[in-house]
């Protein structure tokens, strides 16, 4: 009997699994939102979208940190964000209030979840390929998946804000979820371009001013969340149309440049 050689078999690196295992938590969390939207404790429920984005954010950190990008880690990302803040958003507004709307208030919620799939199939579609204007000038095609939760969600922080009373008809706070909820799954799916805060370049100069921001903004999350929370969603619907125009203006520089 002759004795074959044993192939080594390379193991998986622990580095790689810590990003998938960040991406994981996201997905928890976003399931546990609904887990409390069903139970009807609201606050907990938007809670746990904003730290399963908070976790979204660091996971592609830390795997670039780490050398640990992979395209299982890739596709687990997009799954996980389907699911964090397409369908768990869609049922918390749901429950919180499209419920109220018989018939077209689950269409309506359904538009949140359904556009967010498409805009992700959209990225992943896109992973590999090699014009993408938008990513080149340092922009964004239409709304992130977590920007575009929170945007959804908007209308609960404005409720925590200002005391429930202000909204307590059901029917009102339908039509209010409903005026946010369709144009912000017009915006997911949309060609648009938005500003990539990751591609930002800050001069020297602005340095300081930029930490002193950072550190008001840290301290008014903590001490009025939910009022910090609605600005923030108002601010960044304000961004939109500078950024439209904002690549409208580099496309035509670029057009100069090209023709002279």
């Amino acid at each position: 009997m002759i004795d074959r050689p044993r192939r080594h078999v390379r193991g998986i690196p622990l580095r790689a699994l810590i990003p998938n295992a960040v991406t994981v938590l996201a997905l928890c969390f976003g399931l546990t939102g609904v887990r409390f939207g069903i139970a009807g404790e609201w606050e907990k429920a938007v809670a746990s979208i904003i730290v399963a984005g908070v976790l979204d954010g660091i996971d592609g950190r830390i795997a670039r940190l780490l050398k640990g990008a992979t395209r299982f880690g890739a596709e687990l990302d997009s799954l996980s964000d389907v699911t964090a803040f397409g369908v768990a958003p869609a049922l918390i507004v749901y429950l919180w209030s499209l419920q109220y709307l018989p018939g077209i208030g689950w269409v309506i919620a359904l538009s949140h979840a359904v556009t967010c799939a498409l805009r992700l199939a959209r990225f992943n579609a896109q992973i590999d390929a090699a014009p993408q204007p938008h990513k080149r000038a340092g922009f964004l095609t239409g709304v992130p998946a977590p920007v575009a939760a929170g945007l959804t969600l908007s209308p609960l922080f404005l409720t925590f804000w200002l005391e429930p009373a202000l909204l307590g008809d059901p029917r009102v706070r339908a039509t209010l979820v409903s005026l946010v909820v369709l144009p912000v799954a017009f915006l997911m799916v949309s060609s648009l371009p938005t500003f990539s805060f990751g591609s930002l370049r800050l001069r020297p100069s602005q340095r300081l001013p930029a930490l002193v921001a950072v550190g008001l903004f840290a301290g008014a999350l903590f001490s009025a969340p939910w009022m910090t929370l609605t600005l923030s969603c108002i601010a960044y619907a304000a961004t939109i149309p500078f950024a439209v125009r904002s690549y409208a203006r580099l496309q035509q520089r670029e057009a100069a440049t090209l023709s002279a």
